[in-house]
């Protein structure tokens, strides 16, 4: 077993080879070699039962993994009890879709603090976060793995202490690591061998062996203004980080096996490539 490498969504060479069409991803994917591919679902879950199965088949036929991006407008941290129940509906509806397509993780943003304190704001999103996992239960979907993820703006829910705080709720959630979002919301500090070693300690420490073995990353290079998160970039930006090196380097070196979605702006599909080369050079 080793780390599995691939895009979020479709990059730009995607319609440039001239596919038009999701079911043609896998195609795709497998012309270059990659691993997996995270299914964009932020905007909502609007991928149908058949297709869903019909595009699981197709990844399955090329050994393509599967994850999915949950709506980015749950807000498991929101004041308003009807927004966090929203957010348990998008968050079955997305664990439906993976599960069609035969996936098991799927990324969800917490929300943001707006005008709560932090602590505040992290047991709200520790509450939804119960209800959604008994809801998944209810609905025979307890397999699926919610995945929090780390973000990238100063002001929202999502540092690396507040994902894992919320992963010690039950062993089946997995963080999802952002090491672009950590590193634009904390103006540039995780951008080295030291703080990604950092990170992957305290999974270690605080959500045991396995989810530091198998947790789920987001990577890109972000541009960042005193507020965090200002855009995506691609790995030819030598100004912004962060340098993927470092972290395959320890991948290797410990032996990690995570998901590495990349996300960079239109370049996501060569930039993970990128990064997969790198990491087999190291092994």
């Amino acid at each position: 077993m080793s780390a599995k490498f691939g895009p979020a969504g479709c990059a730009e060479s995607f319609y440039a080879r001239g596919y038009k069409h999701s079911l043609q991803v896998p195609q795709y994917i497998s012309e270059f070699g990659l691993d997996v591919f995270e299914y964009q679902c932020g905007r909502g879950v609007n991928v149908g039962e058949d297709k869903a199965r019909q595009f699981g088949a197709l990844c399955r036929e090329k050994n393509i993994g599967v994850s999915l991006h949950a709506p980015y407008y749950i807000s498991m941290s929101s004041v308003d009890e009807e927004k966090r129940l929203n957010s348990i509906n998008y968050i079955l509806q997305s664990a439906k879709a993976v599960d069609f397509m035969g996936g098991e993780r799927i990324v969800v943003h917490t929300g943001s603090c707006g005008k709560l304190d932090r602590l505040e704001a992290l047991r709200l999103a520790k509450d939804t976060m119960s209800l959604s996992l008994k809801a998944l239960d209810e609905q025979g979907l307890g397999h699926i793995h919610i995945c929090p993820e780390t973000m990238g703006k100063i002001n929202q829910l999502g540092t690396l202490d507040e994902v894992i705080a919320l992963c010690e709720l039950d062993e089946r959630l997995i963080p999802c690591i952002d090491f672009g979002h950590l590193n634009a919301r904390t103006l540039g500090e995780v951008n080295s061998r030291e703080a990604f070693k950092f990170i992957i300690d305290e999974i270690g420490n605080r959500l045991g062996e396995y989810r530091q073995k198998h947790f789920h990353s987001h990577f890109s290079k972000i541009e960042y203004t005193k507020g965090g998160e200002k855009k995506h970039l691609t790995f030819e930006d030598m100004v912004f980080g962060p340098d993927p090196a470092p972290l395959m380097e320890l991948l290797c070196e410990f032996n990690l096996e995570p998901t590495i979605i990349c996300e960079s702006d239109g370049t996501q599909t060569e930039d993970a490539l990128i990064m997969k080369n790198l990491y087999l050079e190291r092994k």
